[in-house]
């Protein structure tokens, strides 16, 4: 059997990430994360594109150090073409052209959102085909009917704001640092989740909204603040467990909905929200309940890593499926 070794390289945000797939296992999976941007409580597009330019040739050298493979053994390189910041999907799309055209490598575009979907094939046990995969992060949120490997449908989506959003937002009204996010869903773990009510957005179909939760727990703040200055520190951890809960129980809700629609039993999480607690957890009881098959992907497969990119990368390297040098980064890339 021949032996197909892909470089895969993942630079949409912040997270510059190097992976090596060798025949599809994952042998190496590097991540330089850029703790910058903690100082502006969000991801400044420049200065993350300028790290990126920092980062990205000792990472290639880890991985393939990693790996135990050298530059000739690479049969051709996967790259994220979108969708993300622009300034640093250039990085890496620019570097994965030049490699590629330096060893005369075909070069194979991935979709970030495919490949976090995608990453559910890098270990065992991996899912039967069809299933739906509830891909959640800090841009995205959607409910994918996934037919085959690059055969996949949003059947629901956030109408406004992403629920790795409500989360980042809700900490930023909190004031605790960036990312907010973890911390919401450590704090919760202290709280009692059904101290404080937000409402469920009502939205028709499979589809989501957040930006009325963000803005009702902001109300919700103020308000109390008003009456004891002090309150959000008296309170922080049943706040948090109240968000969390309240956002699991939204994302959930639709994902329950939508496997009834389709009669199908086959359940998966992505994404970087995919790593919170509370959804894992919230998502096994209904797993329990409805007699699900729950797929839960890695927590260093979850969030922007380059393994995910790779493992998608290999599976279009099969097929074929590859691109010219004159391929260029899409900010927005058609699902």
């Amino acid at each position: 059997m021949t032996v197909s070794v892909i470089l895969a390289i993942e630079s949409s945000c912040d997270e510059t990430s190097v992976a090596i797939c060798n025949n599809g296992k994952i042998t190496a999976n590097v991540i330089a994360n850029q703790t910058i941007h903690e100082n502006y409580g969000g991801v400044i597009p420049e200065l993350a594109s300028r790290v990126h330019q920092q980062n990205i040739v000792p990472v290639i050298h880890q991985a393939l150090t990693d790996a135990k493979v050298n530059k000739k053994d690479i049969d051709a390189v996967a790259f994220t073409r979108g969708p993300g910041l622009l300034g640093s999907l250039l990085v890496g799309v620019s570097f994965a052209k030049s490699f590629a055209l330096a060893l005369n490598l075909p070069l194979v575009s991935v979709n970030h959102m495919h490949a976090h979907i995608l990453a559910h094939f890098i270990d065992d046990p991996k899912p039967e085909f069809p299933f739906l995969c509830l891909t959640v992060s800090g841009g995205h949120t959607q409910i994918v009917l996934v037919k085959d490997f690059f055969d996949m449908e949003i059947v629901g989506e956030t109408l406004d704001d992403a629920a790795g959003e409500a989360f980042d937002k809700t900490a930023k009204i909190l004031n605790l640092p960036y990312p907010g996010g973890p911390l919401i869903d450590r704090y919760a773990k202290e709280g009692n989740p059904n101290a404080f009510k937000f409402p469920e957005p009502q939205i028709q179909g499979l589809n989501y909204s957040f930006s009325g939760l963000k803005t009702s727990i902001l109300y919700f703040i103020r308000a109390q603040e008003k009456e004891n200055a002090n309150f959000t520190l008296d309170h922080l951890n049943d706040i948090c467990a109240s968000v969390q809960f309240s956002i699991v129980n939204i994302l959930l809700n639709k994902l329950k909905k939508a496997a009834a629609q389709y009669g199908i039993r086959n359940i998966a999480i992505a994404g970087g929200v995919s790593a919170n607690s509370g959804l894992r957890s919230g998502l096994q009881t209904l797993a329990d309940q409805l007699d699900w098959k729950v797929y839960i992907p890695a927590f260093e497969y979850c969030t922007d890593n380059a393994a995910m990119i790779a493992i998608a990368g290999y599976h279009k390297y099969l097929k074929g499926d590859f691109v010219g040098q004159d391929v260029a980064p899409l900010s927005r890339l058609e699902f």
